[in-house]
């Protein structure tokens, strides 16, 4: 089964993402990840990055295709995979249409106000861990113990620029997919048990 997540930033995709990898056994793509990683080993694609994901922009497509394509080339993606955070532009779904074929598209839908409280409230630590300021008894990770901060792209201003980009960009490829009748949505603004028993219920 091969799965992609729509939705804006924080619309809790990654959250979904997690539990559906473990309830079907095909991993979780997550080119915000990808692209972390690149960024904390320095190299020259993940620098490169940076310098568009820290003004809140899109990476240039044919980086992101770089990425996706090599993943998903990888043996543990024979039985389906995950994709979240792609693809964000139409053109990058029209060049995934020629790379493989898509069972379904899960929209994530939610409203502004509620992503800027999810955002500024979240917390990251460089093991990994991602938390919410509202579950957190400190400012240290409750996995580790290191002291948590604020991603770059999860402050008020950044995150009102990826929403415009957003809207602007990635919205348009969730009328691609539905054009397509790939596509059901779910109402993310309700909890995560809520959302993952309606996304289950849909999949089967």
């Amino acid at each position: 089964m091969n799965l992609i997540l729509l939705g804006a930033p924080g619309a809790g995709k990654g959250s979904q993402a997690a539990r559906l990898k473990e309830r079907y056994g095909i991993p979780h793509i997550s080119t915000g990840d990808a692209f972390r990683s690149n960024i904390a080993k320095g190299t020259e694609i993940g620098l490169y990055a940076k310098s568009f994901i820290d003004k809140g922009l899109l990476v240039p497509d044919e980086v992101v295709l770089k990425i996706v394509a090599a993943r998903l080339s990888e043996p543990d993606c024979e039985k389906g995979f995950i994709l979240d955070g792609f693809p964000r532009t139409v053109a990058q779904a029209e060049a995934l249409d020629k790379m493989t074929k898509v069972d379904c598209v899960i929209n994530f839908s939610v409203d502004r106000e509620t992503v800027m409280r999810r955002l500024t409230g979240r917390r990251s630590c460089s093991c990994g861990g991602t938390f919410h300021i509202s579950k957190l008894t400190s400012d240290v990770c409750p996995i580790c113990g290191k002291k948590l901060y604020i991603r770059d792209d999860d402050k008020p201003e950044v995150i009102s620029e990826r929403l415009n980009v957003y809207e602007k960009t990635t919205a348009p490829v969730a009328e691609y997919y539905k054009a397509k009748g790939l596509l059901f949505e779910v109402d993310a603004s309700k909890e995560l048990d809520e959302v993952y028993d309606e996304i289950v219920k849909r999949l089967g």
